[in-house]
């Protein structure tokens, strides 16, 4: 990768919610993420849960066989989920919290206080070859202890400031962008690589891709939604273009 080049992950996630509304087969994830892998995108995210809300273990699967880009696979630190990770041994995997009745990811994952129990979960993932991220929010202590358990990778978690954003409160808006810049700083100084992603928008992305240290940005229900307008090619095209614009300035 280039010194100032930024990659972007597309999460599939919601063609398979849209797919699994109606049940079948269509519309197909793993045509959504041959096409953004035809479009330019750098990695393909796909969550699988514990209540298989939208992605199935078929579909991961279907990706590893299908896939040239490497794979991000996210779950929980669950013993169902260490296996089938060990079984596909994707490129990368995000561990995130997951609580069956939310509706999306609501927060960063609790490394401090279950550093030891991550610690032992990770360590056959990473002798298996995965690369290990962690999902955190912008905070010294879980970035501290994403290091200590042997991260490779921590995901800032971004929709604090997507969403204070997007509501016109700008005070939050700042303060938020502020914890993120410092954090994803320090993150660097210790040797961890930083992504970001949960929410980001055309409208709110340039002032987090600026950030020197953050070296991917994983996009996922924005950009699916954007699809259903303007094309899934014409939509990963333009956030492509946001990307670089704010490396460029």
């Amino acid at each position: 990768m280039a010194d100032n080049s930024l990659r972007l992950g597309l999460n599939i996630d919601h063609v398979a919610t849209l797919r699994n509304a109606r049940g079948g087969s269509n519309p197909d994830p793993v045509r959504a993420a041959l096409m953004a892998q035809e479009a330019g995108v750098d990695g393909i995210t796909a969550h699988l849960r514990e209540d298989r809300r939208h992605m199935v273990d078929a579909d991961i699967e279907n990706l590893m066989q299908a896939l040239t880009l490497p794979l991000n696979f996210e779950m929980a630190a669950t013993d169902e989920m260490q296996k089938i990770a060990l079984r596909h041994k994707p490129h990368a995997v995000c561990i995130v919290p997951e609580k069956r009745e939310e509706r999306t990811t609501e927060g960063g994952l609790e490394v401090a206080r279950e550093h030891n129990k991550l610690a032992d979960f990770i360590a056959p993932l990473r002798e298996a070859g995965s690369r290990i991220s962690l999902f955190v929010a912008a905070d010294m202590k879980q970035i501290e202890a994403a290091h200590r358990v042997g991260a490779d990778i921590i995901e800032l978690h971004v929709g604090a400031y997507c969403d204070a954003h997007a509501e016109g409160d700008f005070k939050t808006r700042d303060a938020e962008f502020e914890s993120l810049r410092e954090m994803s700083t320090y993150a660097h100084s210790l040797g961890l690589e930083v992504h970001a992603g949960h929410g980001l928008t055309y409208d709110c992305v340039k002032p987090i891709a600026a950030f020197p240290e953050v070296c991917e940005l994983n996009i996922g229900h924005f950009l699916i939604g954007e699809a259903v307008f303007r094309g899934l090619t014409p939509a990963v095209h333009e956030m492509r273009r946001l990307m670089d614009e704010a490396r460029e300035l």
